[in-house]
């Protein structure tokens, strides 16, 4: 199966068109056999570039680096300095090469491969449209108490979050905030729960939290939206309802703002710290950082962005932050010796290389201490897209898949959420499992206020339902090919890790 940029553009988005009115340890320099792409900002000699600048943290340190970043022809965009994280542009060609010399730096590179100016290249999505009599007929299938459009949502009964939700809702002492495109918090499945308080805009790498920032900025950056609603649409007797209904979901929007919605590290190296400084309990992640599919920590560019990355995300942890990330949507065994890495960079011109994913790593999923999440469906088996892998996926959600038809009125195997504009749609990925698992997770620190984000992760796995591994070979999509193979037990294998996550089980 191709590799897929990014994933935001797996499956085709089914908006309803219904008015609402009613530090690593640290990771190991690797040997890498794959070959390594000239940097595009070591070639260019006229246009700006982004840097990641990785230092010790004392002052006298940072203060020495800023310095030598100027002299260097650099200019600092935003310095985290209790990370040790240095944004910085240069039109300088041989800015990265002098910059890792100045005593203090640890790591430095080209956080992508194009300007800062560029809009990268294009990735065509489709999308369909449901009726308002469609929408009707979903409607009319609502159980007494049901939201309008819960009949579609097999994802909320696989996991007892229907059940859940009668029990305990989630704290609005909780919060999860979505890394993604932006949420549209004017939806109001979203507007009851929403923390504008904790949302912001992260795109130049430096938080903007000027009202409104976190929205998307048109409805093709839908994804966000889609993915707030699956944590916290409320149960307000509109549209669908949520995993977590009870708790408060915040925006950081990291995406940039043209057709290709690229995160670039810089970007979520501003959201994990921004998020922990304003006290967000779960933050969930369904994208890899672009332009790089897998990091290779042998590319010192590469390397920088791991680097960069981690620190926030470590610095976010610390803090009392849970990080939960889909673990990609291109079949890979993320415990294999090697995979083919066709797509990247995504932000110039894409090479073929193979790498070794224990010595080249998605990013942020295969992080120390971020929950890695795999995909299943309305059968409770793997997706046949999502990526797995022995002692790297931690637990399973619902992302949906086109091949497990559900018994609903749409008959629509993909998951059923919010969309912009007052809109709904279905949307697949292990972009949809994320989360599932992140709300779970606020389930779970709704009934354990105390918990820290290691008893958070433990308490995931602790209730998850294990279906193991399959009994028949693995053949995703039903053409007589097998997809994948599943490796371990009952208890923890690679398709599940500890298994699909149980909201149910989380608040009793």
């Amino acid at each position: 199966m191709a590799h897929l940029r990014s994933r935001r553009r797996l499956a085709l988005a089914v908006p309803v068109v219904l008015s609402l009115t009613a530090s690593l340890g640290f990771l190991p320099v690797a040997a890498q056999a794959a070959p390594r792409a000239e940097s595009t900002a070591q070639a260019a000699d006229a246009e700006t570039y982004a840097y990641l600048v990785n230092t010790k943290t004392d002052h006298h340190t940072i203060e020495s680096v800023k310095n030598a970043i100027t002299a260097a022809g650099g200019t600092v965009v935003v310095a985290y300095d209790k990370i040790g994280v240095i944004v910085a542009h240069s039109a300088n060609p041989d800015f990265a090469r002098q910059i890792r010399k100045v005593r203090g730096v640890q790591s430095a590179g080209a956080s992508r491969t194009s300007p800062v100016t560029a809009a990268g290249t294009t990735d065509e999505g489709a999308v369909q449209y449901l009726s308002q009599a469609q929408a009707a007929k979903v409607a009319d299938s609502a159980a007494a108490g049901e939201e309008p459009l819960e009949a579609d949502q097999w994802d909320l009964r696989a996991i007892g979050a229907d059940k859940a939700a009668e029990i305990n809702p989630g704290s609005k002492k909780v919060t999860v905030a979505v890394i993604d495109t932006g949420v549209d918090d004017t939806h109001p499945d979203i507007a009851p729960n929403f923390s504008a308080g904790q949302s912001a805009n992260c795109v130049s790498g430096k938080a903007d939290t000027t009202y409104g920032s976190w929205r998307p900025v048109d409805a093709d950056h839908y994804h966000g939206t889609h993915v707030a609603g699956e944590i916290a649409a409320a149960r307000n007797g509109i549209g669908v309802a949520g995993v977590a209904p009870g708790v408060k979901v915040a925006s950081i929007t990291v995406a940039q703002p043209d057709e290709n919605s690229l995160f670039f590290p810089e970007s979520v190296v501003c959201a994990f710290v921004f998020a922990a400084d304003h006290g967000v309990e779960v933050t969930n992640n369904s994208y890899y950082v672009d332009p790089w599919l897998y990091n290779c920590m042998d590319d010192p560019d590469q390397r920088a962005i791991v680097d960069a990355v981690n620190r926030a995300q470590l610095y976010a942890r610390s803090k009392g932050t849970l990080n939960v990330a889909s673990a990609g949507n291109s079949n890979d065994d993320l415990d294999s010796d090697a995979l083919v890495d066709d797509s990247s960079p995504d932000d110039s011109t894409a090479v073929t290389r193979t790498v070794d994913p224990h010595e080249c790593f998605d990013v942020p999923t295969q992080l120390p201490g971020v929950v890695t999440v795999s995909a299943t469906g309305v059968k409770g088996t793997k997706s046949y897209y999502s990526s797995y892998g022995d002692g790297v996926v931690d637990v399973a959600g619902p992302g949906g898949d086109k091949y497990q038809i559900p018994d609903t009125p749409s008959k629509n195997g993909r998951i059923l959420s919010t969309m912009p504009n007052n809109q709904y749609g279905f949307l697949q990925g292990t972009s949809m499992a994320s989360p599932h698992v992140a709300a779970v997770a606020a389930l779970l620190k709704s009934t354990h206020p105390w918990a820290t984000p290691a008893q958070l992760q433990a308490l995931l796995k602790a209730q998850a339902d294990n279906p193991g591994c399959p009994t028949e070979p693995y053949d995703g999509n039903g053409d007589g090919v097998v997809d994948a193979t599943c490796v371990g037990g009952k208890r923890v294998n690679g398709f599940f890790g500890f298994g699909v996550v149980n909201a149910l089980r989380a608040v009793k």
